[in-house]
């Protein structure tokens, strides 16, 4: 499974990083490496809770971070 992260900045001055594909995976960090940081754990998590409930594929086993160009 590959997690395409995306970017974005508040106008003061806060990161917003997101993960589309997995609901509710959007979270905010002062710089964009804490940003990015932040969105890698709460995706995990987001995982690891399916897996959990029995409700993860068996690609979400395996996982890949892209990053995207900076906004």
């Amino acid at each position: 499974m590959t997690l395409h992260v995306e970017f974005d900045r508040e106008e003061d001055g806060r990161w917003i990083a997101e993960i589309g594909s997995l609901s509710g995976c959007l979270v905010y960090g002062s710089s964009r490496d804490e940003a990015l940081l932040n969105v890698e754990a709460l995706a995990l998590r987001i995982l690891a809770d399916r897996l959990e409930h029995g409700e993860a594929r068996p690609d979400e086993a395996n996982i890949s971070f892209i990053v995207s160009a900076a906004a």
